[in-house]
């Protein structure tokens, strides 16, 4: 059986008590933290930076999984470590050299991760997938919550799931956008390993994050 990480994005959290709200997310059985960092530029949206991530790092002992949807990214992956990123997760549109900037996420103590647009080939990872610990499949354009789950996603999935057994490691594949009750057990038999949810997890409040994680997260044989 392969067991499936959830990883709770607070772009869908009441913003006036994130650290309550993460919290309780932790209590209701989250796996991760998925926090998304927007820029403006790399994609329309603004959202978190450092500073509001190392103020939010003492409320939980789960990992942050920190996706950037910024560029440039290698100014600023010192700062993302030092506030608390465990994995860091990067475009490869962002800069030049991403070979180089995984490196340096490494070397700065964290998790190296790569996230996939739709319209990004699961072929771009190839030259590197030996330097990554986790791969990020975009089910939804970058920018917004709420969006429609893009079906033609599950293929690239199926791609990725490949490529992964073949290199004999345990790389995280994780899927974020429009995921649900609907879709991720799709995903989940497509091969991924985590699921990214916003709204799915905190639709109705503290009270129901526990059974919203737990429709998420069934497991299938791998």
């Amino acid at each position: 059986m392969r067991d499936v990480l959830i990883s709770p994005s607070i772009l869908s959290a009441d913003f006036a008590c994130l650290g309550e709200e993460i919290r309780a997310i932790d209590h209701a059985g989250a796996d991760m933290i998925h926090i998304d960092v927007m820029d403006g530029h790399f994609v329309p949206n603004l959202t978190f930076g450092p500073p509001v991530i190392e103020k939010l790092r003492p409320h939980t002992k789960k990992p942050f999984d920190v996706h950037l949807m910024i560029a440039p990214v290698d100014p600023f992956i010192h700062a993302f470590a030092k506030a608390g990123a465990n994995i860091l997760t990067v475009h490869p549109e962002a800069g030049p050299h991403l070979h180089r900037t995984l490196q340096a996420i490494r070397a700065a103590g964290m998790k190296p991760g790569v996230a996939l647009n739709p319209a990004t080939p699961a072929s771009i990872i190839e030259p590197v997938i030996d330097d990554i610990d986790l791969v990020l499949v975009m089910s939804v354009n970058p920018g917004f919550g709420g969006q429609a789950f893009i079906e033609s996603q599950l293929r690239k999935v199926e791609q990725l799931r490949r490529m992964i057994d073949q290199t004999g490691r345990d790389i995280i594949l994780e899927i974020d956008g429009g995921l649900n009750a609907e879709t991720s057990p799709k995903a989940i038999a497509a091969g991924v390993t985590a699921i990214v949810a916003g709204s799915a997890v905190f639709k109705g409040g503290p009270t129901a994050y526990a059974d919203n994680i737990r429709t998420l997260r069934p497991s299938v044989h791998a």
